[in-house]
C-alpha cells in the first residue's frame, strides 16, 4: 500500500538499510525493538544522536548491532530533515521518482547511506511505489489505480 507519511517513510528507510545483507524476517522480528531503540523513528531525535547513544545502540541485542548501519541511521535522519526542509516533506520529494537507480543516486548525492539501488528498489516495493503483485492478485488491481 502506498505510504506517504514522512515518519513511516523514515522508518522504512532505516529498516531497509538495516536489512542489507540479512533476511527481511530478521528485521521484521526486530521491528518493535527498532521502534523503541530509535525513538519511534522520529527523525528529529535520531538526527541528534551522539556517541553515547550510538554506543547504547551497539549494545542493544534487540536490533542489528552494526556500527555502519547505526551511524547511517543518524546520518540519514539529518539528510532526511534537509530534504523535508527543501521539499516541504520527504514524501513530496520521494514520490517524484519512478526509478530506483535515480532515487539511489540522488539520495547518495544528498548524503544518505545504505541507499544502493537494490535497497532502494526494496524500499520502493515496501512503501508501495512499485507494484510487483501478480496480475491475478487482488492487490494488483487496487494498486494499479
Amino acid at each position: 500500500m502506498p505510504v506517504r507519511e514522512d515518519r513511516r517513510l523514515f522508518e522504512f528507510l532505516i529498516l531497509e538499510g538495516a536489512q542489507a545483507g540479512l533476511s527481511w524476517d530478521t528485521i521484521l522480528a526486530k521491528r518493535e525493538n527498532y521502534r523503541k531503540a530509535f525513538d519511534r523513528f522520529d527523525p528529529r531525535k535520531v538526527a541528534r544522536y551522539g556517541a553515547a547513544k550510538k554506543r547504547q545502540l551497539l549494545g542493544n541485542a534487540g536490533i542489528v548491532r552494526n556500527r555502519a548501519k547505526i551511524e547511517s541511521a543518524v546520518l540519514n535522519a539529518r539528510a532526511f530533515l534537509e530534504v523535508q526542509k527543501e521539499f516541504g516533506s520527504f514524501s513530496g520529494y520521494l514520490w517524484r521518482f519512478t526509478d530506483a537507480g535515480a532515487l539511489s543516486r540522488d539520495l547518495k548525492r544528498r548524503g544518505f547511506k545504505f541507499v544502493g539501488t537494490t535497497i532502494m528498489y526494496a524500499f520502493m516495493q515496501a512503501v508501495g511505489m512499485v507494484n510487483d503483485h501478480a496480475r491475478d492478485c487482488f492487490r494488483y488491481k487496487a494498486l494499479a489505480r
